[in-house]
């Protein structure tokens, strides 16, 4: 059997050795799944509702084990540990309360035509569901499809990013251990490397979640492709900030130097690059840097955040550093020198021109580019040109809104970073490279039922029925006299339903 091992990214100790499963490994998980996905949707919304809040009032009494899980294998701070805890049960706790509201049966009219019809929608889940995790947020990212998955009833296997795969085990364990009565098989955790989730992708599952970078979800598609597998997919971001005349300008500097470094920059929908107007460029700058001046990454108590998890990443940051300082931007703060090993201090690259790869390409760092822009409007276009469409932030105190419905991103933040992905009833995701579909709120949930339309014939109500070989007679004028009286005006017609 083979076997891998994970590593203290802060030390780079072993921290534990895991079985790099095979397709046949998965597939016994697989089977397991279907298995119990009769008796995990025959529990209805109210039996699945009351396991996933157990498993969620589980999760809330073992913090502290799940706290030093996520440190030992992310590396990020304390704080940012029980924030990404506390947000994965926000998520979850949603996703059982709210399923039966959005997913119920719905009556629907018929309208005029069919008049003598009942007609409902009813929202089926797929069956079994696999879900492919990250190692940046590896709780709270994969929760947002986990969660929904199996409140709409389906069952669910999970592969955990191999740098992360204990807390991928773990999250399988607690949700056995609340719920002890249950069949194996409803949440399962299969681990290994990008084998492990190309089998999982072939192994017959009836949809796939995945996050990950644009080049996996590629890949993952084309797998999935081979037998008509539905996905969906959150891939990464490069998203802006915009910063307008009439911003709090401290309120912004704070927000966008959070935004940018937070869990070290390794954040799929963080601030990449901001425009900011010119008229306040001199004055956000110097507020920014007095921000980050203080701010350092560690492994102690003191540290604002941790480092890269995935070391190979950092050779991704320097590259962008100094691209963007040969084509002639330059650093307010930071610079090549502050790529360390394991760790990197903050960057702040200033004016760095739009074709650069700090500003087309995914850094994935504690950095940012800020462009001096002469308008919200240029600040728009160039935030909009982009291959992403992930997320985005707008800071300004009489505007916001409306510089917010000018942007092309899935999500949109004003005066606040991230906050939308705080929020379990909104919508997560994107489009272009960063992915298509939607996690979390009700469109998640959506996300993982197919819906079920049925009509039903009302027995003894007179009407045409011209669905049959020799209708009676004067079907065709009652048919012609419906187009007329309906259509003929425009929409305006008799009987509008």
């Amino acid at each position: 059997m083979t076997k891998f091992e994970t590593r203290n990214p802060a030390t780079d100790e072993v921290i534990g050795t895991y079985l790099a499963m095979s397709a046949d490994d998965v597939a016994v998980s697989v089977r397991a799944a279907r298995a119990a996905a009769g008796a995990w949707r025959a529990a209805g919304f109210a039996g699945r509702r009351a396991a996933l809040l157990r498993w969620n009032a589980h999760l809330a009494a073992h913090d502290r084990d799940l706290i030093e899980l996520m440190r030992l294998e992310n590396g990020k701070p304390e704080a940012d540990c029980r924030l990404e805890l506390l947000l994965t049960c926000e998520h979850l706790r949603w996703a059982a309360r709210n399923a039966h509201r959005v997913l119920r049966t719905r009556r629907v009219r018929t309208g005029l035509v069919l008049a003598n019809h009942h007609a409902r929608v009813d929202h089926l889940p797929y069956g079994v569901v696999g879900v492919i995790g990250p190692w940046n947020y590896p709780i709270l990212t994969p929760m947002g499809s986990i969660a929904y998955a199996l409140a709409a009833g389906n069952t669910v296997v999970f592969k955990p990013s191999e740098l992360t795969p204990a807390l991928g085990v773990r999250l399988a364990e607690t949700f056995a251990a609340a719920n002890p009565d249950l069949p194996p098989g409803v949440f399962t955790t299969v681990t290994g490397l990008a084998e492990t989730g190309a089998a999982l992708c072939a192994a017959g599952v009836d949809k796939i979640a995945f996050t990950g970078s644009a080049a996996t979800a590629r890949r993952v598609m084309a797998t999935c492709a081979e037998t008509l597998t539905p996905v969906v997919v959150e891939c990464g971001g490069k998203d802006a900030a915009i910063v307008a005349p009439d911003a709090d300008l401290a309120a912004a500097a704070r927000a966008v130097a959070w935004g940018a470094t937070a869990n070290a920059g390794q954040t799929c929908a963080g601030v990449e690059r901001v425009y900011v107007v010119a008229g306040v460029r001199d004055a956000f700058l110097t507020q920014l840097r007095r921000v980050l001046a203080d701010v350092r990454p560690g492994s102690d108590a003191g540290a604002a955040y941790g480092p890269m998890t995935l070391s190979r990443q950092s050779e991704v940051v320097r590259r962008h550093v100094d691209d963007a300082l040969a084509r002639g931007g330059s650093a307010l703060l930071g610079g090549p020198e502050s790529v360390r090993p394991r760790y990197i201090d903050p960057i702040v690259l200033v004016d760095v021109p739009e074709d650069s790869a700090a500003v087309r390409e995914e850094t994935f760092g504690p950095t940012m580019t800020v462009r001096t822009v002469a308008d919200v409007d240029e600040a728009v276009a160039l935030a909009n040109g982009t291959a992403y469409g992930l997320g985005a932030a707008v800071f300004s105190r009489a505007h916001g809104e409306r510089i917010a419905a000018r942007l092309d991103a899935g999500m949109v933040s004003v005066n606040a970073v991230l906050s939308f992905a705080a929020i379990p009833a909104l919508p997560f995701g994107g489009s272009g490279d960063s992915g298509f579909g939607r996690v979390h709120g009700a469109a998640g949930l959506r996300e993982f039922a197919r819906p079920r339309s049925v009509a039903i014939r009302r027995v003894g109500l007179p009407w045409v029925n011209a669905a049959r070989y020799r209708p009676a007679p004067g079907t065709s004028t009652v048919l012609r006299c419906l187009i007329r009286l309906r259509h003929a005006a425009g929409g305006h017609g008799a009987g509008e339903s």
